[in-house]
């Protein structure tokens, strides 16, 4: 990445914790994604990093809801919740990021899901679009121009944080290779849907 073209863009890192990797929700072969992601960081001036920040009392936890199991749906709103394992939990191990990643480069963090009532998937808004991170006035107030993403999970998180992105008017580039799917069929559909967009790129 070029000098010049580094005062236009970003590296967004999402939801690179414990959890995810290790924890009460692991997305399979998470852990690949460390050492490529550790590889890319100094491609880059400026790291953004999200995490997924929940209070203990989160609706999507399936837990809160009596003879509900993991993985199950209901309805939110317009919009069907899954109901995940407790994870990412404020002030847990599981909520802090995986230790092997390199975030003494990361320089901006937001954190997301914080509403107990709302799910957060992308690290822009909440799912229902109500609240906003003010990672988009963030990147706005900087005349960013170009976002690069990495992280988990590819499907869920990465994937709404990169639409978006694309409604926002930012130039997205996926590094594959640094990010994993919970579902690689649902993330291959995804994918076919985001590479009719013109501004997103692909990189292996």
């Amino acid at each position: 990445v070029g000098s010049e073209m580094c005062i236009r863009d970003r590296l967004i890192l999402v939801d690179i914790q414990n959890d995810f990797i290790t924890g009460e929700l692991p997305v399979p072969d998470g852990r690949a994604i460390v050492d490529p992601v550790n590889h890319l960081i100094p491609q880059f001036d400026h790291v953004i990093a999200t995490q997924d920040w929940h209070p203990n009392n989160h609706f999507s936890f399936f837990t809160l809801h009596e003879g509900k199991k993991a993985f199950e749906s209901i309805p939110q709103g317009d919009f069907l919740q899954t109901l995940w394992p407790p994870h990412c939990v404020q002030e847990s191990k599981g909520a802090e990021f995986f230790p092997e990643l390199h975030t003494q480069f990361i320089n901006t963090i937001f954190r997301k899901g914080t509403d107990p009532n709302i799910d957060s998937y992308s690290a822009f808004f909440d799912n229902q679009k109500l609240k906003s991170t003010g990672l988009d006035g963030y990147l706005k107030g900087l005349s960013i121009e170009e976002l690069h993403f990495a992280g988990l999970a590819a499907d869920y998180c990465v994937y709404y944080s990169m639409v978006d992105a694309l409604d926002l008017g930012y130039r997205v580039f996926l590094h594959e290779h640094c990010t994993r799917a919970i579902s690689k069929e649902h993330f291959q559909q995804q994918k076919e849907e985001l590479i009719k967009h013109p501004n997103f790129t692909l990189l292996p």
